[in-house]
């Protein structure tokens, strides 16, 4: 992490462990912090009583899946005001599903497999004031 960068606190919401420990772990080494939680449900709860910078969202989980929990999250901000920056995460990022995260208000879209490159390039993205849905 180059020092002028902001630290962020985010939320990872993915159902998969492994990729909720792949996720903090690469976003520790960017020097980041986290929270995970593992459903869409989880994830609201937690962001009804946490505050965060960015939340990586995975796109398929149980309970409430990432694009209904992404449109919850943007219907709130629509009685609350504000704007919490989502980068959904998923292993089909075809420019279909490009376009539906981005009509329903994702800000970046990660693909699986993750990797530092991908996570600090969406991170950037944010930080510079730019939507980023490319894979």
């Amino acid at each position: 992490m180059c020092p002028a960068q902001k630290s962020l606190h985010v939320l990872v919401a993915d159902d998969n462990p492994v990729n909720r420990r792949m996720l903090i772990g690469l976003l520790t080494a960017l020097g980041h912090t986290g929270t995970v939680v593992g459903d869409g449900v989880a994830a609201l709860k937690c962001l009804s009583k946490h505050t965060f910078d960015v939340v990586f969202m995975d796109m398929l989980m149980p309970k409430l899946d990432g694009l209904e929990t992404l449109k919850a999250i943007r219907a709130q901000e629509k009685v609350d005001g504000g704007h919490l920056p989502i980068i959904m995460v998923t292993a089909h990022a075809d420019r279909i599903d490009q376009f539906m995260y981005q009509k329903a208000g994702a800000d970046g879209l990660v693909s699986k497999p993750f990797d530092m490159e991908k996570l600090h390039s969406a991170l950037q993205h944010l930080l510079n004031g730019h939507n980023q849905t490319a894979p």
